[in-house]
């Protein structure tokens, strides 16, 4: 799983990284990355669970951008590393305190080395414009992220993903958008989205995930929503990450 939120991306997620790094082991996942908006703050408690029950842990960071754009950075080598953090603190510095600010200009000129994974929501003439310029100025290193969560128009969302990007020649990857280890975690969810909005869980409408799917989920399961080629990529995404904290002092 290459996009997953800890309870580190304040009041988005349900779940301690160490819970989740616990849950994708048990489940057979080859990989977990840990991706919270803006922070590697769950990176080290990740890190310590993810050596204690033999999964690799990919480190990485989601950014909603100035421009609407919405991605996730993976880092691939320690020079990556340093990338990413480097913007993150960049991002943060220049907004008030629980607050980033970073634009497309910043990620293609401060994360040269990272892998990035775009998660349009549909194909329009704006998601056309900032994929031609990410396939063209992070070429080789982009990929187009694919989320199933059981919508009502999955089926036509995907279509409309899968044209965009032949289109601009991107790659497709699965991607669950992962807020919990587990459904269970669901009332959890709700209340701290509710607070988020600084409102109560029955006035949260749409706002409030429309189902359990963004936690951790089987393997077989996922192999009845994603064509194989979009998971297979999941594992060739997470075979060029060599990045591990042990490599810092």
């Amino acid at each position: 799983e290459l996009h997953c939120l800890s309870c580190y991306s304040f009041l988005r997620s349900a779940s301690h990284p160490s819970e989740l790094v616990e849950r994708a082991a048990a489940l057979g996942y080859a990989a977990l990355a840990i991706t919270d908006e803006c922070s590697l703050a769950g990176i080290v408690k990740a890190h310590v669970a993810a050596k204690e029950h033999g999964i690799r842990l990919i480190v990485g960071s989601e950014f909603n951008l100035v421009e609407g754009i919405k991605l996730v950075a993976l880092a691939p080598s320690r020079a990556a590393y340093s990338e990413l953090s480097g913007l993150i603190s960049m991002a943060r510095r220049r907004s008030p305190k629980g607050e980033y600010r970073a634009g497309l200009r910043d990620v293609i000129f401060h994360l040269k080395r990272c892998l990035l994974i775009w998660l349009p929501e549909d194909d329009d003439e704006a998601s056309r414009a900032w994929g031609l310029q990410l396939g063209r100025l992070c070429k080789e290193r982009v990929w187009l992220g694919v989320t199933h969560l059981l919508g009502n128009d999955e089926p036509r969302r995907y279509q409309a993903l899968y044209r965009l990007a032949s289109e601009l020649r991107i790659p497709m990857v699965a991607c669950g958008n992962v807020q919990m280890h587990c459904a269970g975690r669901k009332p959890l969810h709700d209340v701290f989205t509710a607070l988020r909005h600084n409102t109560s869980i029955g006035q949260l409408g749409r706002r409030r995930l429309a189902n359990s799917q963004q936690h951790l989920r089987h393997l077989a399961k996922l192999q009845t929503l994603y064509p194989p080629a979009l998971l297979e990529e999941t594992l060739h995404i997470a075979g060029l990450c060599d990045f591990s904290l042990d490599e810092l002092r």
